[in-house]
């Protein structure tokens, strides 16, 4: 079987089927496990945005798709060589992946019977339902029951744990700095089960831009800084900029200091096996006295402890 993935968690879920060797294409995006590194890239980006401040970001991808424009290119060419019999993609999100009407044009020029599979989830449920599809799509039944079972497992650790808690702090998940956004789709749910509550996004429904007032009248008791596609360093250097809004320094969480940043497009961001990381990093952040985890470096930082955070940028 030859396998082209058009999304990073796909790739992930593939490769955690032990399915490397049947990956024949990725994106641009797809850094993880390093060996899809070497693998043949398939898309590109129509924004250059390395350098780019997150509001900037913003403008951009709001002015492509108001545009009617996509923001990733899809090399059809490539496509056509390669001739692969599945073609793991999504609907879910335009800002995510190459949009599903043109992976699904592109693809009837292809020769025999190449199958689309859209991921869809919206809930740490299907995130592992997505997994179980992909391994009956792919012969790998066995591997993805396995590798369920394990991550349920994990989930009941921690939601074991937190079920008899009757101290839920208010938790803000913001999954864009500027301007600031609100998570949706499974991380409201994964904030439950890590023992909070998160009263500004809504379980199963897209991520939202919000105003900041929203935030002030929230009063979070704890924030994690989780902007869509940073790793942890870009994340600590973009999110000295959250200072700068009004009444910062009246919210619980920046008084207590349990202000966090994580690693978003590791364990966040992606719907994929590491959504389950991602779990354990929030269970950690938000009742260290209960749940302890090792994590590799670059996963989290305590936002109070980098040096200037607290200065107006």
């Amino acid at each position: 079987m030859r396998i082209v993935s058009l999304l990073p968690s796909a790739t992930e879920i593939v490769c955690a089927l032990g399915l490397e060797e049947k990956l024949v294409a990725v994106t641009h995006e797809c850094d993880y496990p390093l060996v899809v590194r070497s693998k043949p890239v398939i898309t590109s980006s129509a924004l250059d945005h390395a350098q780019s401040s997150s509001r900037h970001i913003h403008e951009g991808i709001a002015g492509l798709l108001h545009a009617g424009k996509s923001i990733y290119h899809l090399h059809e060419r490539l496509l056509v060589e390669l001739q692969p019999d599945l073609i793991l993609t999504q609907e879910l999100c335009e800002v995510c992946a190459v949009s599903y009407r043109i992976v699904r044009d592109a693809a009837r020029i292809l020769e025999g019977e190449t199958e689309i599979i859209s991921l869809e989830p919206n809930s740490v449920g299907d995130i592992l339902a997505n997994i179980r599809l992909v391994g009956e799509k792919t012969g790998s039944q066995k591997s993805a029951s396995e590798l369920i079972e394990s991550l349920q497992r994990r989930i009941d650790h921690v939601t074991c744990r937190t079920s008899a808690i009757t101290n839920s702090p208010r938790v803000y998940c913001m999954e864009w700095l500027d301007p600031p956004f609100a998570a949706g789709h499974w991380i409201p749910e994964m904030v439950s089960m890590a023992g909070g509550i998160e009263g500004l996004g809504q379980a199963g429904q897209p991520s939202k831009q919000i105003a900041w007032q929203e935030v002030v009248d929230f009063a979070p008791e704890v924030i994690v800084l989780m902007p869509c596609g940073f790793d942890l360093n870009r994340t600590v250097e973009e999110g000295r900029r959250v200072t700068t809004y009004p009444q910062w320094d009246s919210l619980p969480a920046v008084r207590n200091g349990r202000v966090f940043a994580v690693d978003g497009s590791s364990y966040f961001n992606r719907p994929g096996p590491r959504i389950i990381d991602g779990l354990e990093v929030l269970a950690q952040i938000i009742h260290p006295q209960l749940l302890q985890f090792s994590f590799a470096g670059g996963t989290i930082q305590r936002m109070n402890d980098v040096p200037d955070f607290e200065s107006r940028v």
